[in-house]
């Protein structure tokens, strides 16, 4: 058996096409403009390349797209007040803090400054409370992309044993919420629980994000189940090079698994597409407009 690979390159593209519908209906329709402010701290270069394409992707979902970008050097104060002035400027329904941020700074103060209602990366604590407690949220957006993969290939989630392995306040934290959420039956597991293979081995539903380069073996994947893999990790070649894996063994896994993503194509393309949808849903709340079902 060979596991159907999960696209989820297409469906980001299916998704962004959707989204790109919705923010000419709300032009068309009410004269609203979905608006992001992206925020870069420093010269980190796998961040500049990340929001030069969170950009692309705005403008070609016809959203207003606001840059700022400040040298590393800059103060908390400084930060601070430009999110502020974000926070009461009514043409951006989105703040995203690109992270991480250079060391002077402190993330958490950073933000707990943004307004929920324009915490589209669903990190603050106002939202991490209503998603943990079952209420409408900013949904952080890996998770809500891996969701969507699921839900796309699996329909009803309801009953299934998942397993999510890693226990980020980013990825595995909320992704056990969303799974509670559609009725499955969730364990949060993580690089010291005892016998981990035994426990992956139950899943239907196995989420990888603990971020160590393919630690997840064939043999520990109950036959048929889905694996979602948010692991993206580098590592050498013999030919001095490098290239990207998961945090699954690919290969053997998919010798086992009933549907896996790849990496890279499979969860990573999901995270800016649900960081435009997470906009799209802030602006329609911000204009007390019902959420758009994507």
């Amino acid at each position: 058996m060979t596991a159907k690979v999960i696209d989820g390159k297409a469906f980001a593209a299916g998704l962004r096409e959707k989204i790109g519908g919705e923010v000419a209906r709300l032009r068309e329709e009410h004269g609203v403009v979905p608006g992001l402010a992206v925020v870069l701290v420093g010269e980190d270069p796998a961040s500049q390349v990340y929001v030069r394409s969170k950009g692309r992707q705005t403008v070609e979902a016809g959203m207003e797209s606001f840059e700022y970008r400040l040298p590393a050097e800059t103060d908390q104060e400084t930060l601070v007040t430009l999110i502020r002035d974000l926070n009461s400027d009514p043409k951006v329904h989105g703040i995203l803090v690109q992270l991480p941020l250079p060391d002077q700074l402190d993330e958490a103060l950073v933000i707990a400054e943004i307004s929920p209602d324009k915490d589209v990366d669903g990190f603050h604590v106002s939202n991490v409370g209503l998603l943990n407690t079952g209420q409408a949220s900013m949904v952080p957006c890996t998770p809500l992309g891996s969701l969507m993969l699921l839900k796309d290939q699996l329909g009803d989630l309801s009953g299934l044993e998942a397993v999510v392995v890693g226990r980020s306040n980013i990825v595995g934290k909320p992704m056990v919420q969303l799974l509670l959420g559609e009725n499955c039956t969730v364990t949060l597991a993580h690089s010291r629980t005892k016998d981990l293979p035994a426990v992956t081995r139950r899943a239907d539903i196995l989420v990888a994000a603990v971020g160590r380069p393919e630690m997840i073996k064939g043999d520990w994947i109950k036959p048929g189940a889905t694996v979602i893999d948010v692991g993206i990790n580098r590592i050498p070649t013999t030919d001095g090079k490098s290239r990207l894996v998961g945090d699954v063994d690919y290969a053997a896994a998919a010798a086992v698994a009933g549907a896996i993503t790849p990496v890279p194509g499979g969860v990573g393309p999901m995270t800016i597409a649900c960081l435009l949808a997470n906009t799209l849903t802030a602006c329609c709340r911000q204009n007390d407009l019902p959420d758009v079902r994507l």
